[in-house]
């Protein structure tokens, strides 16, 4: 039984899928007030906790205290409410790169009892489009550097009545006057703990985005699970990244797990790793959160002379974590690598390596508060050993916006991800594929991870990625896609070096009978790799 909604724009609601298509949802571990707003959890009770001179957001070249962002945040709420219209439950879409200005609009939207949508910069009209159109978004929030292509969505949409702009260093209403001078105290709707806050879009990669559905209980829930149970976030935590805000993956890591305890986030708008290497040595980072690729680049630079001693957790999601990274970060820092499995459906990780538990290619262990299993095609349960679909369920889960697909991610209860794993007789999880990179060959099943992290551990490879592609005689082979380190040459002796390297690694059936060398790999912004596009011939 839902609690009665705070919501006057009823729209997330009465689009809930239906109830008896939701996961099991396992709360036992939370427990949270009916009237609950999150973004209020995440300024005004963290400075009433004592927190308010702490050092909140760093970010385009200042620091923002916690009674700062709260006094922000408020100002803000005021100015979409007074001069904007937003009303409880109106959709909010926000779209900016990752500075502090997006997490003070994302914090004040979800304070004014909006449901927000975070997007990325480099999105065109036409996906925003979909955003729009799918969620009904009425109202959105624009970095001013970025309003060629939000005005081109906003042009002819039947959804969208106000359309306001803001720079990187003040929000300021396109439609009303400047924020500035609105009262620092807002009366944050009081919203019900299952009042949805956020919606967070998948990538899509049939090209039709879908929207999952996460409460504001959801929000608090991933921070007092993964991140106090995992991370263990102290307030002299600073926090660093690469995912973008608009991925539950960078909205929990950079924005609510350190606001959740007290400690800081650093926000980078260009999430190279020279940067990010710059802002660990300068503001002493303490956790990071990237991509297995980001973390290679970050120790070649500490050949180089840089210092990343500071770092006591360094989080690897998104793209599964090759042996070869774990052990050379472990062998350079003495730290442990992180591995975790998260997913949008699931808004953040709920398996993970723990600092007193872990070991190279395995995900580790559920989440305080998640079980996990193997199940075969037809839903059966499956031995310890054998690889299977995972299956999970929770505090949180996955609920799709207007029920899209939702009997294909929700079976029995169960959250099944879409990936392969396995399970060992001692309980860890250990990751083969997604259910669609896994490759047969002559009646093999070959784990695409498997080859290329056999392909890393050779000295010339900086990147890899690998793919099946149909074969008339085998049915696919394992094509590989190699980028070589600067000044090596990509000829037929380097192909071999690399197939032989392989046989001798892991089982020679599972040597890439194809290698393509290339200058670069296709990357989402969070740095994984888009293997997707390497299968498209055009």
């Amino acid at each position: 039984m839902l609690t009665p909604s705070a919501h006057i724009d009823t729209f997330a609601r009465d689009n809930l899928p239906a109830f008896d298509t939701w996961p099991d949802l396992k709360l036992g571990h939370f427990e949270y007030p009916e009237m609950l707003n999150a973004a209020v959890e995440l300024t005004d009770a963290t400075v009433e906790k004592g927190f308010g001179d702490h050092t909140a957001l760093i970010g385009n070249g200042r620091r923002r205290t916690y009674k700062e962002l709260t006094d922000w945040t408020n100002r803000l709420a005021h100015a979409l409410v007074d001069d904007l219209g937003v009303k409880p439950g109106n959709r909010v879409l926000i779209r900016s790169a990752n500075n502090p200005a997006m997490v003070a609009c994302w914090l004040a939207a979800t304070k004014a009892g909006a449901v927000v949508v975070n997007t990325m910069p480099m999105l065109r009209a036409a996906e925003l489009t979909k955003y729009v159109e799918l969620a009904e978004i009425t109202h959105a929030l624009c970095d001013t550097r970025l309003m060629d292509e939000m005005a081109a969505c906003a042009k002819d949409s039947p959804f969208l009545i106000q359309l306001s702009a803001s720079t990187n260093v003040q929000p300021r209403c396109r439609t009303g006057p400047s924020c500035t001078g609105k009262p620092v105290r807002f009366d944050a709707v009081k919203t019900a703990q299952d009042d949805v806050a956020l919606l967070g879009f998948t990538s899509g990669s049939t090209g039709i985005p879908k929207a999952t559905m996460h409460f504001h209980r959801d929000l608090l829930i991933i921070a007092d699970g993964y991140a106090k149970e995992v991370l263990n976030v102290q307030s002299e935590d600073v926090f660093v990244g690469s995912p973008p805000l608009a991925f539950t993956f960078g909205l929990g890591g950079l924005a609510v797990f350190p606001l959740r305890f007290g400690a800081a986030a650093t926000l980078l708008e260009q999430t190279t790793p020279p940067n990010m290497i710059e802002i660990i040595q300068k503001y002493k980072a303490t956790v990071c959160f990237t991509a297995p690729t980001a973390y290679r680049a970050m120790m070649k630079a500490m050949d180089e002379g840089a210092d990343l001693s500071s770092l006591r957790a360094a989080v690897s999601a998104g793209e599964t974590l090759p042996a070869p990274v774990y052990d050379e970060w472990m062998a350079k820092t003495g730290k442990p690598m992180l591995d975790g499995i998260g997913a949008t459906e699931m808004l953040h990780i709920f398996i993970s390596n723990r600092f007193t538990d872990h070991r190279p290619a395995c995900t580790g262990k559920p989440v305080n508060g998640y079980e996990a299993k193997i199940i075969g095609h037809n839903g059966e349960d499956l031995p310890d050993g054998e690889i299977g679909r995972l299956a999970v369920r929770g505090p949180t889960g996955c609920r799709y916006l207007r029920g899209a697909r939702q009997t294909e991610y929700v079976q029995n209860g169960w959250n099944v991800t879409g990936d392969t794993f396995v399970r060992d007789k001692d309980g860890y999880f250990h990751f083969a594929a997604r259910n669609d990179d896994m490759i047969i060959s002559a009646g093999y099943n070959i784990a695409g991870p498997e080859v290329e992290a056999a392909l890393l551990s050779h000295e010339s490879v900086a990147e890899c990625a690998v793919i099946g592609v149909a074969d008339d005689e085998r049915g696919s082979i394992v094509q590989a896609h190699v980028v070589l380190l600067e000044g090596l040459e990509p000829d037929e002796a380097m192909t071999k070096a690399l197939q032989d390297h392989v046989k001798q690694s892991i089982a020679p059936y599972k040597y890439p009978r194809s290698v393509i060398f290339t200058d670069t790999l296709p990357k989402t912004a969070t740095g994984k790799i888009q293997r997707f596009r390497l299968k498209d011939p055009a």
